[in-house]
């Protein structure tokens, strides 16, 4: 692959320990300690009341994401295309769903049905922006975030338009918790632009690299890098609230990883 360049134009972060980009800038800065506390999922913007009772987590983190990284980059909600990327749908109700199949009582509720589809989030969000954008779902695993923001930038120059990507995991339930085991609900929104605008906060430049992922020097943040797939973008994050150039590498494929070159950050636009 050549080189991708693409600007950064919004961030939205929620996570164990960090609330929005803003509080995680004083973490990622060391301005702030980290301190592992459960994510806290703000209510629910925009959604009708019906559809509000019945979204799980993934639709609440990857809402509360995506706005916030649509209010930073004054982005038109409903003129975003949009990248969808999780390492897994409703753990919540796929495991309620298993449970159902294992009972004499078999039936399921067709709101449980749906909510449990990967693209769920994507529906939920073209409901409540009004947006009539292309919309792509997809799961690399623990390559999530990297094909994730593969996708969107591709997305962004091919079509000459911004594109938002959302990668974000959520928590199964045991037992299969046991199996996929991600501590805690974490999500990252970007607004990506293939054009320059007041907006931007820093050109990305994306090209693939057979050198080993970057690593977070915190402890803490390096357990955090490795348990989560969404937070994979730590080291990109960290650049970024710094508002320093640099390049990061951020896991792909078994012998390929994704290569992130940071620059022409704009001082106005650092937090």
């Amino acid at each position: 692959m050549t080189s991708q360049s693409l600007y950064l134009d919004g961030i939205g972060l929620l996570g164990p320990g960090l609330t929005d980009w803003k509080q995680a800038c004083e973490v990622l800065t060391g301005q702030q300690a980290y301190v592992a506390t459960p994510t806290a999922l703000p209510a629910v913007e925009k959604l009708p009341p019906a559809e509000r009772r019945r979204v799980g987590v993934p639709v609440k983190l990857s809402m509360a994401i995506g706005l916030e990284a649509a209010r930073h980059a004054g982005a038109d909600l409903a003129s975003l295309a949009t990248v969808f990327s999780s390492t897994e749908a409703d753990g919540d109700n796929s495991h309620a769903i298993l449970e159902a199949l294992a009972s004499p009582d078999r039936a399921l509720s067709p709101t449980r049905f749906h909510n449990s589809v990967h693209n769920a989030p994507s529906g939920y969000w073209g409901i409540a922006t009004g947006s009539m954008q292309p919309s792509t779902s997809l799961c690399a695993y623990d390559a999530t975030f990297a094909a994730g923001l593969l996708e969107a930038a591709t997305q962004a120059r091919s079509n000459g338009r911004p594109c938002m990507l959302l990668a974000y995991d959520t928590a199964f339930p045991e037992p299969l918790q046991r199996l996929r085991p991600i501590p805690a609900a974490m999500g990252v929104a970007m607004v990506l632009n293939p054009h320059r605008t007041s907006a931007a906060r820093a050109l990305l430049k994306l090209s693939f690299s057979d050198a080993t992922a970057t690593r977070m020097p915190q402890d803490d943040m390096e357990r955090l890098r490795q348990s989560i797939p969404a937070a994979r973008s730590l080291p990109l994050l960290a650049l970024l609230a710094q508002g320093r150039s640099g390049s990061v590498v951020v896991e792909y494929l078994d012998t390929l990883g994704l290569g992130i070159e940071v620059c022409d950050i704009t001082p106005s636009q650092q937090p």
